[in-house]
């Protein structure tokens, strides 16, 4: 006779458990969904079309799909008034094409942006629009304006619904160390910066790790990414207790980090849901990502670090009154993100976040998460301070330089 524990019985609860939580995380949050609306101007999928239907002379243009070194030396071979002339073109697959030169696809995404902006000024003056449509369009104007000053480097851009879009602070071609930042819910074009709240939102995360980094140490060349450029749980509903979105996420930033100019270590910086997006793509991260790093953390899909797949170092912190604590930290039925990265049995090495308040408050100036992420970003791990008073998280680490 079969025991219970692998009876079909067993099954059918743990079935029951996963809805049951499904069912309170939408009775307490509603079901919140992507929602996508068409967007004026030419779209991903018609650019696309455009794309492999041009020539540069008699070579067909790189697939899309191709991996980033076929297109880099496919835009090293056709020379730099041909990859210009590509950029003008076709900005949105140029833009958001890993392989092509950095300043090629900051060209091409200004281009991008300057031809959203002049579909969604006139969609402004559009009397078929709702009050919100409207609302929604003066922001997006707003939005593009501001990602157009000068000086702001777009690495990836795309309108396409609520959007996704990443900015590079520093020089990456030649930086020595790159930091890029991992947002979690709520993220998208409209939130990748803010003016209340600034260090909760991309963009201000992003300003506020590269000042710190640069007092850290000035001497190190490093650059900074605010990476927005997957699409993110709406709300804390059903899509943010799950790990689909992360799991598409996953390939872009995998596909990110690999494409990365130079041979520059790279810190991931991963918030809140990002975290979950960072632990599944962890065990497909190039050897270059040399530390990981999570914050507010509802899971990593993961049960111990050392599950994660990765060479590279797990740091974690959560500040103490950061409310994703209160979140169950497991997963059933594909519901949830697996165990706490805090915890002591997980086997990350704990930082302190004293000063940092609430769950989005760990980029704020004259924190200890702040000055941490800095130290690690920079390679200045002994300068680093630990959860605990005993300095247990600098194992295996002397002098600031990892053993």
């Amino acid at each position: 006779m079969p025991s219970f524990d692998s009876s079909p019985t067993l099954t059918v609860w743990r079935m029951l458990l996963a809805l049951a939580v499904v069912f309170v995380l939408l009775a307490t949050t509603g079901w919140t969904t992507i929602r996508h609306q068409r967007t004026p101007g030419q779209t991903r999928e018609e650019a696309l079309i455009a794309w492999t239907q041009d020539r540069v002379g008699h070579r067909a243009l790189p697939d899309p799909k191709a991996p980033a070194r076929t297109v880099a030396a496919f835009f090293a071979a056709i020379g730099p008034a041909q990859g210009a002339r590509l950029a003008d073109t076709h900005p949105l697959v140029v833009g958001n094409l890993n392989g092509v030169p950095v300043t090629l696809r900051y060209r091409a995404n200004r281009e991008s942006l300057s031809r959203a902006l002049a579909a969604e000024r006139d969609r402004v003056d559009d009397p078929r629009l709702t009050a919100d449509g409207r609302h929604q369009a003066v922001r997006r104007v707003h939005r593009f304006t501001s990602l157009m000053r000068p000086g702001r480097q777009i690495l990836a851009f795309d309108p396409t619904g609520t959007g996704r879009t990443a900015e590079v602070l520093g020089d990456l071609d030649r930086a020595e160390r790159v930091s890029v930042i991992v947002p979690g819910v709520d993220t998208n074009l409209l939130t990748f910066q803010k003016t209340a709240r600034r260090y909760s939102a991309p963009a201000g995360m992003a300003d506020a790790l590269y000042a710190a980094q640069r007092r850290a140490d000035p001497r190190t060349r490093t650059a900074v990414i605010a990476w927005a450029d997957y699409t993110a749980p709406v709300g804390v509903g059903i899509e943010a207790a799950i790990g689909r979105l992360a799991a598409n996420g996953s390939v872009r930033l995998v596909d990110l980090t690999a494409a990365l100019p130079g041979d520059a270590r790279v810190t991931l910086f991963c918030h809140s849901y990002g975290s979950v997006l960072c632990g599944v793509a962890a065990p497909r991260l190039p050897a270059r990502v040399t530390d990981l790093v999570v914050a507010g953390s509802p899971g990593m899909r993961a049960e111990r670090a050392a599950d994660l797949g990765t060479r590279a170092r797990i740091w974690a912190m959560r500040d103490t009154d950061d409310w994703i604590a209160d979140v169950p930290h497991m997963e059933l039925g594909g519901v949830g993100h697996g165990a706490d990265p805090v915890a002591p049995e997980f086997g990350a090495r704990l930082l302190s976040a004293a000063g940092a308040t609430g769950h989005a408050g760990y980029f704020e100036p004259g924190t200890d998460s702040l000055r941490n992420f800095a130290a690690i970003g920079v390679g200045a791990y002994g300068r680093l301070t630990c959860a605990s008073a005993d300095s247990a998280c600098l194992g295996g680490i002397s002098g600031g330089t990892p053993a």
